[in-house]
Protein backbone atom coordinates (compact mmCIF):
# COMPACT_ATOMS: atom_id res chain seq x y z
CA UNK A 1 0.00 0.00 0.00
CA UNK A 2 3.01 2.27 0.97
CA UNK A 3 4.05 2.27 -3.12
CA UNK A 4 0.39 3.45 -4.11
CA UNK A 5 0.60 6.73 -3.94
CA UNK A 6 3.94 6.70 -6.08
CA UNK A 7 2.29 4.59 -8.60
CA UNK A 8 -0.46 6.95 -8.56
CA UNK A 9 1.76 10.07 -9.76
CA UNK A 10 3.71 7.72 -12.15
CA UNK A 11 0.57 6.54 -14.20
CA UNK A 12 -0.93 10.68 -14.07
CA UNK A 13 2.51 11.83 -15.26
CA UNK A 14 2.21 9.02 -18.40
CA UNK A 15 -1.28 10.33 -18.71
CA UNK A 16 0.11 13.88 -18.77
CA UNK A 17 2.76 13.15 -21.40
CA UNK A 18 0.28 11.53 -23.58
CA UNK A 19 -2.09 14.12 -23.83
CA UNK A 20 0.58 16.60 -24.99
CA UNK A 21 1.41 13.67 -27.38
CA UNK A 22 -1.86 14.04 -28.70
CA UNK A 23 -1.94 17.97 -28.30
CA UNK A 24 1.74 18.28 -30.24
CA UNK A 25 0.42 15.91 -32.91
CA UNK A 26 -3.15 17.93 -33.54
CA UNK A 27 -1.57 21.42 -33.44
CA UNK A 28 1.03 19.94 -36.76
CA UNK A 29 -1.99 18.84 -38.44
CA UNK A 30 -3.20 22.15 -38.08
CA UNK A 31 -0.20 23.74 -39.08
CA UNK A 32 0.05 21.24 -42.54
CA UNK A 33 -3.20 22.41 -43.56
CA UNK A 34 -2.44 26.19 -42.62
CA UNK A 35 1.12 26.09 -44.90
CA UNK A 36 -1.08 24.90 -48.18
CA UNK A 37 -1.98 28.70 -48.26
CA UNK A 38 0.26 31.62 -47.55
CA UNK A 39 2.05 32.02 -44.93
CA UNK A 40 2.46 35.65 -43.00
CA UNK A 41 6.42 36.39 -42.71
CA UNK A 42 5.99 38.44 -39.82
CA UNK A 43 3.34 39.01 -36.64
CA UNK A 44 3.04 41.57 -34.60
CA UNK A 45 1.60 41.64 -30.68
CA UNK A 46 0.10 44.09 -28.82
CA UNK A 47 -0.13 42.08 -25.45
CA UNK A 48 -2.97 43.93 -23.70
CA UNK A 49 -4.81 42.74 -20.78
CA UNK A 50 -2.53 41.56 -18.55
CA UNK A 51 -4.11 43.61 -15.20
CA UNK A 52 -7.94 42.93 -15.93
CA UNK A 53 -6.99 39.31 -16.54
CA UNK A 54 -5.91 39.56 -12.68
CA UNK A 55 -8.24 41.71 -11.58
CA UNK A 56 -10.71 39.59 -13.36
CA UNK A 57 -9.65 36.45 -11.40
CA UNK A 58 -8.98 38.18 -8.20
CA UNK A 59 -5.07 37.25 -7.97
CA UNK A 60 -2.06 39.68 -6.72
CA UNK A 61 -0.52 42.80 -8.75
CA UNK A 62 1.86 41.24 -11.32
CA UNK A 63 -0.21 37.47 -11.57
CA UNK A 64 -1.32 39.16 -14.93
CA UNK A 65 1.51 40.02 -15.90
CA UNK A 66 3.38 36.40 -15.35
CA UNK A 67 0.63 34.44 -16.54
CA UNK A 68 1.06 37.06 -19.97
CA UNK A 69 4.64 35.89 -20.13
CA UNK A 70 3.95 32.28 -19.94
CA UNK A 71 1.12 33.09 -22.94
CA UNK A 72 3.95 34.23 -25.08
CA UNK A 73 6.03 31.62 -24.68
CA UNK A 74 3.05 29.22 -25.86
CA UNK A 75 2.48 31.94 -29.28
CA UNK A 76 6.40 32.00 -29.66
CA UNK A 77 6.26 28.57 -30.01
CA UNK A 78 2.97 28.01 -32.62
CA UNK A 79 4.62 31.21 -34.80
CA UNK A 80 8.38 29.47 -35.11
CA UNK A 81 6.52 25.79 -35.47
CA UNK A 82 4.58 27.20 -38.37
CA UNK A 83 7.49 28.99 -40.00
CA UNK A 84 6.73 32.80 -39.16
CA UNK A 85 10.31 34.29 -38.82
CA UNK A 86 9.19 37.61 -37.39
CA UNK A 87 7.51 38.07 -34.32
CA UNK A 88 7.26 41.55 -33.01
CA UNK A 89 5.95 42.50 -29.74
CA UNK A 90 4.98 45.14 -27.83
CA UNK A 91 6.38 44.69 -24.22
CA UNK A 92 6.44 48.30 -22.91
CA UNK A 93 5.37 51.48 -24.24
CA UNK A 94 7.24 55.33 -22.79
CA UNK A 95 4.02 55.92 -22.20
CA UNK A 96 3.80 53.11 -19.35
CA UNK A 97 6.47 55.31 -17.68
CA UNK A 98 3.61 57.57 -16.80
CA UNK A 99 2.23 54.55 -14.23
CA UNK A 100 2.81 54.54 -10.54
CA UNK A 101 6.38 53.97 -9.77
CA UNK A 102 6.34 50.81 -7.42
CA UNK A 103 4.22 49.48 -10.78
CA UNK A 104 6.75 50.71 -12.41
CA UNK A 105 9.32 48.77 -10.60
CA UNK A 106 7.61 45.73 -9.97
CA UNK A 107 7.45 45.37 -14.05
CA UNK A 108 11.12 46.66 -14.27
CA UNK A 109 12.09 43.59 -12.03
CA UNK A 110 9.59 41.35 -13.95
CA UNK A 111 11.37 42.08 -17.24
CA UNK A 112 14.93 41.82 -16.18
CA UNK A 113 14.15 38.20 -14.67
CA UNK A 114 12.14 37.39 -17.56
CA UNK A 115 15.13 38.64 -19.84
CA UNK A 116 17.76 36.96 -17.89
CA UNK A 117 15.48 33.78 -18.39
CA UNK A 118 16.32 34.13 -22.55
CA UNK A 119 19.81 32.92 -22.04
CA UNK A 120 19.03 30.07 -20.11
CA UNK A 121 19.86 26.64 -21.89
CA UNK A 122 16.30 24.89 -21.85
CA UNK A 123 15.18 28.71 -23.14
CA UNK A 124 13.08 28.96 -26.39
CA UNK A 125 16.00 31.41 -27.56
CA UNK A 126 18.29 28.20 -27.88
CA UNK A 127 15.36 26.25 -28.93
CA UNK A 128 14.32 27.83 -32.08
CA UNK A 129 17.59 29.55 -32.36
CA UNK A 130 16.28 32.97 -32.58
CA UNK A 131 17.92 36.48 -32.69
CA UNK A 132 16.35 38.53 -29.86
CA UNK A 133 16.48 42.76 -30.67
CA UNK A 134 15.02 45.34 -27.98
CA UNK A 135 13.49 47.99 -30.22
CA UNK A 136 12.94 51.13 -28.56
CA UNK A 137 14.64 54.39 -26.38
CA UNK A 138 16.94 51.96 -24.23
CA UNK A 139 18.26 54.72 -22.17
CA UNK A 140 14.96 54.91 -20.70
CA UNK A 141 15.65 51.65 -18.56
CA UNK A 142 17.34 51.64 -15.74
CA UNK A 143 20.96 50.09 -15.45
CA UNK A 144 20.38 46.63 -14.95
CA UNK A 145 17.70 46.07 -17.45
CA UNK A 146 19.55 47.69 -20.09
CA UNK A 147 22.53 45.96 -19.36
CA UNK A 148 20.47 42.84 -19.80
CA UNK A 149 18.92 43.54 -22.76
CA UNK A 150 22.49 44.41 -24.40
CA UNK A 151 23.98 40.67 -23.59
CA UNK A 152 20.72 38.91 -24.79
CA UNK A 153 21.32 40.83 -28.33
CA UNK A 154 24.99 40.28 -28.20
CA UNK A 155 24.72 36.54 -27.11
CA UNK A 156 21.75 35.62 -29.80
CA UNK A 157 24.21 38.43 -32.93
CA UNK A 158 24.85 34.79 -34.85
CA UNK A 159 21.67 33.18 -34.54
CA UNK A 160 19.51 33.63 -38.24
CA UNK A 161 16.67 31.27 -38.16
CA UNK A 162 13.69 33.16 -36.47
CA UNK A 163 14.08 36.79 -35.52
CA UNK A 164 11.84 38.24 -32.24
CA UNK A 165 12.04 42.48 -31.87
CA UNK A 166 10.96 42.89 -28.43
CA UNK A 167 9.87 46.82 -28.01
CA UNK A 168 10.44 48.15 -25.07
CA UNK A 169 10.52 52.02 -23.97
CA UNK A 170 9.15 52.36 -27.65
CA UNK A 171 6.66 54.47 -29.29
CA UNK A 172 6.20 55.19 -33.14
CA UNK A 173 6.51 58.82 -32.71
CA UNK A 174 9.70 58.50 -30.55
CA UNK A 175 10.90 56.14 -33.35
CA UNK A 176 9.93 58.12 -35.86
CA UNK A 177 11.61 61.68 -34.72
CA UNK A 178 14.98 59.39 -33.97
CA UNK A 179 14.67 58.56 -37.22
CA UNK A 180 14.22 61.92 -39.12
CA UNK A 181 16.81 62.77 -37.36
CA UNK A 182 19.64 60.77 -37.87
CA UNK A 183 18.66 60.96 -41.53
CA UNK A 184 19.57 65.16 -41.25
CA UNK A 185 22.46 64.35 -39.21
CA UNK A 186 23.94 61.88 -42.05
CA UNK A 187 22.56 64.07 -44.67
CA UNK A 188 24.62 67.42 -42.99
CA UNK A 189 27.47 65.09 -43.10
CA UNK A 190 28.20 65.02 -39.64
CA UNK A 191 27.27 62.06 -38.68
CA UNK A 192 28.85 60.24 -36.24
CA UNK A 193 28.27 56.41 -35.90
CA UNK A 194 25.51 55.62 -32.59
CA UNK A 195 24.69 59.65 -32.14
CA UNK A 196 21.35 59.95 -32.49
CA UNK A 197 21.05 62.86 -29.88
CA UNK A 198 23.19 65.87 -31.62
CA UNK A 199 21.41 68.61 -32.52
CA UNK A 200 20.64 69.84 -36.34
CA UNK A 201 21.30 73.89 -35.27
CA UNK A 202 22.78 75.63 -37.94
CA UNK A 203 22.13 73.13 -40.80
CA UNK A 204 20.33 74.27 -44.03
CA UNK A 205 17.23 72.91 -43.73
CA UNK A 206 16.25 73.99 -47.52
CA UNK A 207 19.54 72.20 -48.93
CA UNK A 208 18.63 68.67 -46.32
CA UNK A 209 14.92 69.28 -47.69
CA UNK A 210 16.28 68.59 -51.36
CA UNK A 211 18.69 65.62 -50.63
CA UNK A 212 16.88 63.41 -47.51
CA UNK A 213 14.42 61.03 -49.08
CA UNK A 214 11.90 58.51 -47.65
CA UNK A 215 13.89 55.80 -48.13
CA UNK A 216 16.94 57.19 -45.84
CA UNK A 217 14.35 57.83 -43.14
CA UNK A 218 13.22 54.21 -43.51
CA UNK A 219 16.70 52.62 -43.54
CA UNK A 220 16.88 54.19 -40.17
CA UNK A 221 13.78 53.82 -38.48
CA UNK A 222 14.65 50.83 -35.44
CA UNK A 223 12.26 48.57 -37.13
CA UNK A 224 14.13 48.54 -40.24
CA UNK A 225 15.30 44.91 -39.56
CA UNK A 226 12.62 43.38 -40.03
CA UNK A 227 9.99 43.58 -43.13
CA UNK A 228 6.51 45.17 -42.30
CA UNK A 229 4.18 43.50 -40.02
CA UNK A 230 1.96 41.40 -42.47
CA UNK A 231 -1.00 40.54 -39.06
CA UNK A 232 -0.82 42.61 -36.06
CA UNK A 233 -2.88 40.95 -33.32
CA UNK A 234 -3.77 43.25 -30.11
CA UNK A 235 -5.90 41.59 -27.29
CA UNK A 236 -8.72 42.19 -25.29
CA UNK A 237 -10.57 43.34 -28.28
CA UNK A 238 -9.50 46.33 -28.41
CA UNK A 239 -8.88 48.01 -31.69
CA UNK A 240 -6.51 51.32 -31.13
CA UNK A 241 -2.81 50.42 -32.29
CA UNK A 242 -1.44 52.52 -29.04
CA UNK A 243 1.32 54.49 -31.12
CA UNK A 244 2.93 50.68 -31.69
CA UNK A 245 4.09 50.35 -35.34
CA UNK A 246 2.13 52.83 -36.73
CA UNK A 247 4.66 53.77 -39.93
CA UNK A 248 5.00 49.92 -40.29
CA UNK A 249 1.55 48.59 -40.45
CA UNK A 250 -0.51 50.74 -43.33
CA UNK A 251 -0.91 47.43 -44.83
CA UNK A 252 -0.78 44.83 -42.30
CA UNK A 253 -3.99 42.50 -41.16
CA UNK A 254 -6.04 43.90 -38.24
CA UNK A 255 -6.92 41.42 -35.79
CA UNK A 256 -8.23 41.69 -32.36
CA UNK A 257 -9.72 38.64 -30.35
CA UNK A 258 -11.71 39.70 -27.17
CA UNK A 259 -9.65 37.43 -25.35
CA UNK A 260 -7.09 38.95 -22.56
CA UNK A 261 -3.48 38.23 -23.67
CA UNK A 262 -2.88 35.33 -20.68
CA UNK A 263 -6.35 33.79 -22.48
CA UNK A 264 -4.61 34.10 -25.72
CA UNK A 265 -4.29 30.63 -27.54
CA UNK A 266 -3.93 28.52 -30.27
CA UNK A 267 -7.24 28.78 -32.02
CA UNK A 268 -7.03 32.89 -32.10
CA UNK A 269 -3.73 32.38 -34.01
CA UNK A 270 -5.43 29.81 -36.35
CA UNK A 271 -7.82 32.45 -36.79
CA UNK A 272 -5.84 35.20 -37.70
CA UNK A 273 -4.02 33.26 -40.10
CA UNK A 274 -7.00 32.18 -41.52
CA UNK A 275 -8.29 35.72 -42.21
CA UNK A 276 -4.68 36.73 -43.71
CA UNK A 277 -5.48 33.68 -45.95
CA UNK A 278 -8.43 34.96 -46.96
CA UNK A 279 -7.57 39.01 -47.87
CA UNK A 280 -4.07 38.00 -48.98
CA UNK A 281 -4.57 38.78 -52.36
CA UNK A 282 -5.92 41.85 -51.51
CA UNK A 283 -3.32 42.95 -49.18
CA UNK A 284 -0.75 42.28 -51.81
CA UNK A 285 -2.61 44.76 -54.38
CA UNK A 286 -2.56 47.16 -52.72
CA UNK A 287 1.48 46.64 -51.85
CA UNK A 288 2.13 46.85 -55.25
CA UNK A 289 -0.12 49.90 -55.89
CA UNK A 290 1.98 51.77 -53.22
Amino acid sequence: MAERPGQLRRIGGGISQLLEQICGFSRRCVFRVLSMGPLPNHLAFIMDGNRRYAKKRGLEDGSGHKAGFSALMSMLQYCYELGIKYVTIYAFSIDNFRRKPEEVESLMDLMLEKINSLLEKESIVHQYGIRVYFIGNLALLNDQVRAAAEKVMNATAKNSRVVLLVCIAYNSTDEMVQAVKKSCIEASGNYKHGDTESGIEGMDMEKQEKRIQLVEIEENMQMSVAPDPDILIRSSGETRLSNFLLWQTGNSQLCSPAALWPEIGLRHLVWAILNFQRNYSYLEKRKKQL
